[in-house]
């Protein structure tokens, strides 16, 4: 300092500059005027100085800040995840989720409310793909989430989520059978107004070279009444086959009281689909909704496309609607193939849960019942704990 000011300034100065090494202070908290903002130059010459002072640097900082402002302005919230772009109408509406046959107990013991631990035993009788018993334990806390499934003939099934922060969460699913098994891992980044997320099913290298079913996906709120999304899956079963790749394209618009959602998959060695879906609340008591879904094939040449040439479609459509009443649920739906189905779900009593299923096939002439019961053992407690409302469960990755 002493140096720069002997040279730049002149004699008047020199003492000024020793003043200030002594008291570690800088000229302008001394009211010496440095000519042509020295003190700017100085800190212009470093590194971190050249970088803001850059004009390529400062447009694309000022571009992304007005970005910022212009999206916190339009007040998007999070679409939800790209696979439940149609969850109101697959995983509410429909029986997809719900529908069984035979007989089937179910006994629920709640161990603890929070963090939440249960156990839970299960018989049936005459269910497709059910089987005779099932044992599973599941453990919920605000971090982790941990479900363990055993069946009568050793199969076995485990689930773990796990919370790294409020946005990302790491899902593990593992399935352990006689005839095969199967991992997928998964994670779910959530932002403000989007949702990415990246998986694996039965990912290896072990073999000298990349295998398995990997997924990513991404919907981004672009309105706050439109979102877009697409998805990417890249495949292979074997090192001996070659890699397949596909792309889907996803849409969701939320009205007032609506939601419709489509989507179109690219066409692959399956051919290319097209699925729609359409929500709508009718009363806070009743909604409806509708999925179509059209699929295009190739023919029996092995040729053919979207573009032209022999195609085998199929479409089928569903409609359906939900019933809430005080004490019960009702669900129907029928498609287009001549299937009605319907499922009622009734409390019986705080702690009791019955609940009955019904398919008929008018152009098979066939038809199925299935008749549930579901127990729930809580403590006496934990019954209290419930009802006072004392214990808080926790906010469970699931």
């Amino acid at each position: 300092m002493v140096k720069y000011f002997k040279t730049k300034v002149g004699s008047h100065e020199i003492s000024t500059a020793i003043t200030l090494a002594r008291h570690q202070t800088t000229p302008r908290t001394l009211g010496v005027h440095l000519p042509n903002n020295m003190d700017d130059r100085r800190l212009a010459s470093t590194p971190t100085g050249l970088v803001n002072d850059n004009a390529l640097v400062s447009a694309l900082r000022n571009t992304y800040l007005s970005f910022l402002e212009r999206r916190d302005a339009l007040g998007l919230s999070n679409p939800g995840a790209f696979e439940n772009i149609s969850r109101e109408v697959s995983r509410d509406v429909l029986l997809t989720n719900f529908m069984f046959t035979g007989l089937r107990a179910e006994w629920n013991k709640p161990i603890s409310n929070s963090p939440i631990f249960q156990l839970s035993h299960q018989l049936s009788m005459g269910a497709q793909g059910m089987s005779p018993y099932t044992f599973s334990a599941l453990y919920g806390s605000s971090k982790v989430f941990l479900q363990g499934t055993m069946e009568n003939d050793g199969s076995l099934v485990a689930r773990s989520n796990y919370r790294w922060n409020n946005s990302l969460i790491t899902k593990t699913h593992a399935q352990i059978q006689s005839s095969q098994s199967m991992l997928s891992v998964e994670n779910d980044y959530t932002g403000r107004d989007f949702t990415a997320s990246f998986k694996m099913m039965n990912p290896s290298i072990i073999e000298g070279g990349i295998k398995g079913i990997y997924i990513a996906s991404y919907l981004q709120s672009v309105t706050p009444s439109l979102a877009l999304g697409l998805e990417a899956v890249w495949q292979r079963a074997a090192m001996n086959s070659s890699p397949e790749a596909l792309l889907s394209y996803g849409l969701r618009y939320k009205g007032s009281d609506w939601i419709a959602s489509l989507q179109m998959q690219s066409e692959g060695p399956q051919g290319s689909a097209i699925n729609s879906s359409y929500w709508r609340r009718l009363t806070d008591k009743v909604s409806v909704g509708t999925d179509l879904s059209l699929q295009f094939a190739p023919g029996l040449s092995g040729q053919g496309g979207l573009m032209g040439g022999s195609l085998q479609k199929e479409g089928s459509a569903t409609a359906g609607a939900k019933y809430e009443f005080r004490a019960s649920t009702f669900r129907g739906q029928i498609d287009s193939k001549g299937r009605l189905s319907c499922l009622l779900e009734k409390t019986i009593l705080p702690a009791v849960r019955v609940t009955f299923a019904g398919e008929m096939d008018h152009l098979k002439q066939q038809a199925k019942v299935g008749v549930g019961v579901s127990v729930e053992a809580m403590s006496e407690d934990l019954m209290e704990q419930a009802e006072k409302g004392g214990v808080q469960a926790p906010a469970v990755p699931f």
